[in-house]
């Protein structure tokens, strides 16, 4: 089995006492590449990391159609900013190498979380083996931000306790063993990235299992200004989609989750018992508020 992709650690630099020190704005980065998630678009989504970093890196590449211009203002005034859009692989990788070469921190800016969908994989093998030093930041994903938006739990014990994040096939293929239908057949959480112009195939493979009016929310551009999120039933997937010109930077959730049921899991059930809580545990306040029914939790507002 081969072994994860390694590289030689950034050092701190020596006036860093702490990570999470506030007054570290400013202060000079090791030389290296620090691949950083920038989240959905939203700048107050970014991570305290990812502002801490952007604040003191030398130079900035990051994908312009994709990262917002309002994250860059976290960068200093004199940091190299290089929009890296119309850029390729061959272009990217040695100018990172070069500038890290010469003694500079060097953040490559992705949008949502570096794990998914990113390019990375090539980037920090070929890092690696040129001997440049490399961390990944995570940052929030598209889909972690549509739940927050949507008001939703996508593992309502009882319901659906698995989320599926894939895609279909467009430019890159998908391994015949992920197609569609056959996560589909899961029934469960189902977040689809970077399928919109494909949004008839999609609704075809996910009708041969999901209910036609499983609740399906169309998150165009999370996190943007012009965001815009609509639930609608699977069989009207396409249609609003193609309607609404719904098609650039569009996640679909697909869930049974948002069907609004009510559930309780068993976490704060007074019967579960655990470490924290033994039997017969009342907890800081046991007395309920009025009209709290212990087997129902209130209804919460529906999104529309």
């Amino acid at each position: 089995m081969a072994s994860p992709v390694t590289s030689p650690k950034i050092p701190a630099p020596k006036s860093q006492a702490s990570s999470s020190d506030a007054s570290l704005e400013g202060t000079a980065l090791a030389p290296g590449v620090y691949i950083v998630g920038a989240g959905p678009g939203d700048p107050e989504l970014l991570t305290v990391k990812a502002q801490r970093l952007l604040s003191q890196a030398d130079v900035i590449l990051y994908a312009n159609s994709l990262v917002p211009q309002q994250i860059l203002e976290w960068t200093r005034p004199d940091a190299e900013r290089i929009g890296t859009a119309t850029m390729t692989l061959e272009s990217i990788l040695p100018l990172m190498v070069e500038r890290v070469r010469a003694g500079k921190s060097v953040i490559r800016l992705q949008s949502g979380d570096p794990s998914l969908y990113s390019a990375i994989h090539e980037q920090i093998q070929a890092l690696a083996e040129a001997e440049v030093p490399f961390e990944v930041v995570p940052g929030i994903s598209a889909y972690q931000a549509a739940a927050a938006k949507l008001n939703a739990e996508l593992t309502i014990p009882g319901l659906v306790q698995s989320i599926i994040l894939t895609r279909i096939s467009g430019r890159t293929q998908v391994p015949e063993a992920e197609d569609l239908a056959s996560l589909a057949a899961h029934k469960t959480s189902l977040c689809l990235y970077l399928s919109a112009r494909h949004v008839e195939e999609s609704q075809a493979q996910l009708l041969k299992h999901y209910e036609p009016d499983t609740p399906v929310a169309i998150c165009f551009r999370v996190g943007w200004p012009d965001e815009q999120i609509v639930i609608v039933p699977l069989s009207e997937m396409a249609k609003t989609t193609r309607e609404r010109d719904l098609i650039r930077t569009t996640l679909y959730v697909i869930s049974p989750a948002l069907r609004g049921q009510k559930a309780r899991s068993r976490l704060y059930n007074p019967d579960h018992t655990h470490l924290f809580r033994p039997r017969g545990s009342t907890g800081f306040d046991s007395a309920q508020p009025p009209g709290f029914d212990s087997a129902q939790p209130p209804e919460l507002d529906s999104v529309s």
